[in-house]
């Protein structure tokens, strides 16, 4: 039996808490609607939007409503782009929204998870 850390297309991440919300993303006078895949403690996975344009790089404002009571809004930069999905990486998270997304992560916000390229 093989241990993930000999082989060598194991990598680690941040672990993914997958969560059901809706999700504007905003860049410039664009807008889209969209869903959150799944969230971490460095970036969310969100459906593509149809329509939509942008491309690797490109910073996008993204407003995750959670419950009743829980707004975040934050910056992200698309990491990775497929047909269904988007893959962002926070570059700023406000102050006073820190608090609050280390809370809805709980234990996935210091939870690292294997995963390999296929």
């Amino acid at each position: 039996m093989s241990n993930d850390r000999d082989d060598p297309n194991t990598r680690y991440r941040h672990a993914r808490m997958r969560v059901q919300t809706a999700v504007l993303m905003s860049r410039g006078g664009e807008a889209h609607p969209t869903d959150l895949v799944d969230i971490s403690a460095t970036g969310a996975l969100l459906r593509r939007p149809l329509g939509w344009r942008g491309e690797p790089g490109q910073t996008w404002i993204l407003d995750m409503i959670f419950g009743h009571d829980l707004h975040i809004h934050l910056e992200a930069s698309v990491a990775r782009v497929s047909a269904r999905q988007i893959g962002m990486e926070y570059t700023l998270i406000p102050e006073d929204k820190q608090a609050s997304l280390w809370e809805l992560l709980g234990g996935y916000a210091d939870t690292l998870e294997t995963w390999k390229d296929d």
